[in-house]
């Protein structure tokens, strides 16, 4: 490794607005444990697999219905 790096050229990450936002949610223990169980099954990050359901209602507008009586 060098002693000294030159960072003058250097250019900010074109894709760093793409990049996933650290954000604090609760979420009960039967939510969590199915997606844990469900890692395991398929070799994802529970994380992981929570994002793409997320993303994949997002992109499908999906909605619940929820009616209070």
């Amino acid at each position: 490794m060098r002693k000294e790096y030159d960072f003058s050229n250097a250019r900010k990450n074109p894709y760093a607005s793409q990049l996933k936002k650290q954000v604090t949610i609760r979420l009960d223990e039967d939510s969590i444990g199915y997606f844990k169980s469900l890692s395991e099954e398929v070799g994802i990050p529970y994380q992981s697999l929570i994002n793409l359901y997320l993303r994949d209602c997002a992109a499908s507008h999906r909605k619940l219905n929820l009616n209070w009586k």
